[in-house]
This record gives structure tokens, C-alpha cells and sequence, in this order.
């Protein structure tokens, strides 16, 4: 639990504040940026919540924080909230929440399908959302993305028995991964998923895009906010930014219409718009 002695400076008065065991991951900011907002290597609380929904996205919050440095003084239920999880992003699409330290607090998401549901990376192994997943069927397979990301895949698949699927280059993170993915791909793993190399971030670094539309990038690539455009993490590229452009380019040729990363804001754009998204950055990308 947070502590309100040790609550930053930045935050506004009243009942909901972050304490300074922020690690500054930014999934607060993602599911409630009326209510938190950055400052430096901090959250904080820019404005509290003035509507129940506000109220509600804070609290979503506060169970997604993997350091559990956001606090609430009110009388809040926290318990009543969690089976909101997982959040719609547009079903059968849905993000996870309780995110882990593990993973540095990066997100995952939820795929309910007709044929099997899909876990992409791993949230931190709470029983409120193990709970809600047995409800919406359980998970079949759980797609990693790199070796940064996995947290507690490893106890997700043995209690749905689910099947993990990782690049080989990514393998010593889970070595007893079920499916390994073997060359630069791509790879059709079932109807309407298909895998695609995406080296750079780290070596065996893939993306997922879900039928044609929903683009699951790891650390590969996000949205910034605060520029209002697709970006890519320099300074957190672990293998090599030259690799990472190259796969920025071939990435481009795909068409889809939502970005949904492990780390960074995810977002919607018309596929023509995500397109020339794309091609700006990896012209960018190449001049930095």
C-alpha cells in the first residue's frame, strides 16, 4: 500500500496521492491522465477525480500500479472495481491491468476468441483477474513478445496449462516456452494471429497482429501523448536502433489500426493515417 508520508510533492491535495516508491512506469497516466500526470521519474496526482467515472479510472489505476505507490484516503471500495478487469480496449480486445514490477509495470492484454483466448505478455498473477479469466474462458495461449515482458507467464500457463509462445532468441526468459519461434518469420500461429519479427529493442524482439487491425508491439513501438505521434523508445534499446529501424520499415508495409504496446500509450487511427504514421517514423528513426 502507498504511504501518505511519503507522498511526492507534486500531488494536488485530497484523497488520492502518489508515494515515492513511483517507479515512473506510466500506466496510471495511460488509464487515468485526468487524474495523474508526470513529473520527473514520478506520477503524481495533477488534478483529483470530480466524477465517479474519474473516480472509477483512478481506482483501475491504483490496482494497475506494480509498486502499489498510489494511494486513496477516501472511502472508496477498491474491492468493488475489480471485476472490471480486464478493460475493454474494443472486444474482443481487452487490457489486463495489474501490471507487474517484473515487467517495469508493462502491459497485457487479453484476446477472448471463438477458437482459444490469447494472453499477449503478462500482467502480475492476482486471483481478482485470474478469477475474471476463468469466467471469459480461461487462456489457451499466451503470446511473448521479448524477454522483458513475461513476468508471471510462467504461472498463468500452468494454471490455465496454456501454451507460451517466444522467439528463440528471447528463450532464456522462459525457457520452457511450448512454441518457439525459429528465423526472421513471419509466422501464421492460427487464423487471424500472425507473428512478426521485429528485431531491435532486443534480438528476438516480435510483434502480434490480430486480425488485421490490432498491432501488439511490445517495446517496439508506442504513442506519444505528448506529441501526438508513433514513437520508439532510443533510449530503452537493448540490442541495436539500427535493427529496430529496418524492422520500423518492414513493420510499415502492414496495414492495422490499432497500436497496442507494452510500454507507452496505445492507440486508434484510420489505417491511412497509421500508415503515414509509420512512414514518418521510420524516416525519422533513420535520421536520429
Amino acid at each position: 500500500m502507498a504511504n501518505h508520508q511519503k507522498r511526492v510533492p507534486e500531488n494536488v491535495p485530497g484523497d488520492f496521492f502518489v508515494d515515492s516508491t513511483c517507479i515512473d512506469c506510466d500506466a496510471c497516466r495511460q488509464i487515468a491522465p485526468k487524474v495523474f500526470g508526470q513529473a520527473v521519474q514520478t506520477s503524481f496526482v495533477h488534478s483529483q477525480p470530480s466524477t465517479a467515472d474519474d473516480r472509477r479510472s483512478a481506482l483501475h489505476s491504483l490496482l494497475s500500479c506494480p509498486t502499489g505507490s498510489i494511494g486513496a484516503l477516501g472511502s472508496d471500495d477498491v474491492k468493488s472495481v475489480m471485476p472490471d478487469f480486464p478493460l475493454p480496449v474494443e472486444p474482443p480486445v481487452y487490457f489486463c491491468g495489474y501490471t507487474s514490477p517484473k515487467s517495469y509495470g508493462g502491459n497485457s492484454y487479453f484476446i477472448q476468441h471463438a477458437a482459444g483466448n490469447w494472453l499477449i505478455d503478462s500482467p502480475k498473477f492476482v486471483l481478482p483477474l485470474v478469477r475474471q479469466l476463468e469466467k471469459l474462458g480461461g487462456v489457451d495461449h499466451i503470446f511473448l513478445t521479448h524477454r522483458d515482458d513475461v513476468a508471471d507467464a510462467q504461472r498463468y500457463a500452468a494454471h490455465f496449462h496454456s501454451r507460451r509462445i517466444i522467439h528463440r532468441e528471447e528463450l532464456s526468459a522462459q525457457p520452457e516456452a511450448e512454441e518457439i519461434l525459429d528465423g526472421t518469420g513471419p509466422w501464421e500461429l492460427a487464423p487471424q494471429f500472425l507473428a512478426i519479427s521485429t528485431p531491435g529493442h532486443t534480438q528476438g524482439h516480435c510483434v502480434l497482429l490480430y486480425d488485421g487491425r490490432f498491432l501488439f508491439t511490445g517495446d517496439h513501438l508506442y504513442w506519444d501523448r505528448n506529441e501526438h505521434q508513433l514513437a520508439a523508445y532510443r533510449d530503452y534499446c537493448w540490442h541495436s536502433w539500427s535493427q529496430q529501424t529496418e524492422s520500423m520499415q518492414r513493420l510499415s508495409r502492414y496495414s492495422f489500426e490499432w497500436v497496442l504496446p507494452g510500454h507507452g500509450q496505445q492507440v486508434f487511427l484510420t489505417r491511412t493515417d497509421m500508415r503515414e504514421q509509420m512512414q514518418r517514423l521510420t524516416v525519422a528513426m533513420r535520421t536520429s
